[in-house]
């Protein structure tokens, strides 16, 4: 497990499949969020959050319980963002979690931006919102759930699946298992 902490410097020192635990503030954003950054960022204005060095977060957590920070918190697929995330990666924005592929384009701009692609498990909400200790909204409240939140973070699971070299697990994965059990079959 590497620990790894926001802002993230060390996105070109992180390998496809290493496990991480994140510590440090995290943004979320989905896709009514990025078509509003985006905008922000054509328009020359400032982004509601520092983007040197954040990592993005694609959820729309659900409402806590009473004493909980959050609610169910599971990641969303990635690829939904892929047209918007160029614009953040050439602000500064140096690592994304969500769940799934990326398209060809985010990962040549990942790779030229020094950024990564973390993975986090689907269907693991609950668990993963026990690693986020703070929340609130820095913009779009009018979004509700998909507005950006400002998480505090403490060792946040996830999986390495794109690193700033363009290697992904995805690939890896397939060409590993491409001819599993078919040496032993003949």
């Amino acid at each position: 497990m590497i620990h790894v902490t926001t802002p993230l410097e060390t996105a070109r020192t992180l390998r496809a499949g290493e496990e991480v635990a994140i510590s440090g503030v995290i943004y979320t954003a989905r896709d009514a969020a990025h078509q509003r950054l985006v905008k922000l960022i054509e328009e020359g204005e400032p982004l509601p959050f520092d983007p040197e060095g954040a990592i993005l977060y694609y959820v729309g957590p659900t409402p806590p319980k009473p004493g909980d920070a959050i609610g169910s918190a599971g990641p969303t697929t990635s690829v939904r963002m892929d047209t918007l995330t160029i614009p953040l990666l050439q602000q500064g924005i140096r690592g994304m979690i969500g769940k799934g592929g990326r398209s060809d384009a985010v990962i040549e701009a990942m790779k030229e931006h020094g950024a990564v692609y973390f993975a986090a498990v689907g269907g693991a909400a609950a668990l993963i919102a026990q690693s986020i200790k703070e929340v609130e909204v820095v913009a779009y409240p009018d979004l509700g759930a998909e507005a950006v939140h400002r998480m505090v973070v403490k060792d946040f699971p996830a999986i390495v699946a794109i690193d700033s070299f363009g290697n992904s697990v995805y690939e890896q994965g397939v060409a590993k298992y491409r001819n599993f059990g078919l040496e032993e079959a003949k």
